[in-house]
């Protein structure tokens, strides 16, 4: 439910730092933190600005984990520096649950200098951020690589005008809901179908290793461009655009 939306895409609720004492989301919600690393920038170097043009991966792979923690510490009543994350078998990012309380599970998802963050208390969760307008080249080709057989035949009867749009929100999808699932990618994005029709809503067709009806899939577009893919395994999901600014 996107009660921010405008005509050019959703507008998400600005919070300032510092944060404190977040509100858990209720059952069924989804929070979603919007974050450009090279506004927020270095809480190291307050007064340094990040040149977009010579952002390092490293760089933007340490501060993607600072405010990731700064975000979960604001829900925990903790310190970002007390907020410990560990990773399950196949790399899906979790609360130590040695540390705390399994009270949320959350997702990050990266592009282009930008970070998605999407928390739930209840079910797994998983998102997907892609810039605006990407063009995957081959999609064909990618969608019968990687994806399931009915997918690929779908969109092999597509147009070339729907064809890139129908394959990005399929794929972010499919992104979604492997690491809501915590399978990782490799030999997973086959095994279950999404809707990739553009005039239907997105939601999982089939799944090999669990029910399709238990999960909720929901896709929007920032202000920004980005495109974005939530799934929660959960019987409701409404969703809460928050972006993250410094003042």
């Amino acid at each position: 439910m996107n009660r921010n939306r405008h005509d050019g895409g959703v507008e998400p609720e600005s919070r300032k730092l510092p944060l404190q004492n977040l509100a858990l989301p209720a059952e069924g919600e989804v929070h979603l933190w919007f974050l450009d690393l090279v506004r927020l920038g270095s809480p190291l170097q307050a007064d340094a600005k990040i040149d977009p043009a010579a952002f390092p991966e490293r760089m933007q792979r340490t501060l993607r984990r600072f405010y990731l923690r700064l975000l979960l510490g604001a829900y925990l009543d903790l310190p970002g520096k007390d907020v410990h994350v560990s990773r399950a078998i196949r790399g899906k990012p979790l609360l130590d649950r040695s540390r705390h309380e399994p009270l949320l599970d959350f997702s990050t998802a990266a592009s282009h200098g930008c970070c998605l963050v999407g928390v739930s208390s209840q079910g797994l969760i998983g998102v997907d951020l892609e810039p605006g307008g990407r063009q995957a080249g081959r999609p064909l080709a990618l969608a019968r690589r990687y994806f399931s057989t009915a997918e690929a035949d779908a969109l092999g009867g597509m147009e070339d005008a729907q064809l890139d749009e129908a394959f990005l929100r399929a794929w972010a999808c499919k992104e979604a809901v492997v690491k809501a699932a915590g399978h990782g990618i490799a030999n997973r994005l086959c095994r279950f179908t999404v809707e990739t029709q553009l005039r239907e809503p997105p939601r999982i067709l089939t799944m090999e290793d669990d029910d399709p009806d238990a999960w909720r899939l929901e896709v929007f577009t920032l202000r920004s461009g980005h495109l974005g893919a939530v799934a929660l395994r959960h019987p409701r999901l409404v969703l809460r655009h928050f972006s993250l600014v410094t003042r």
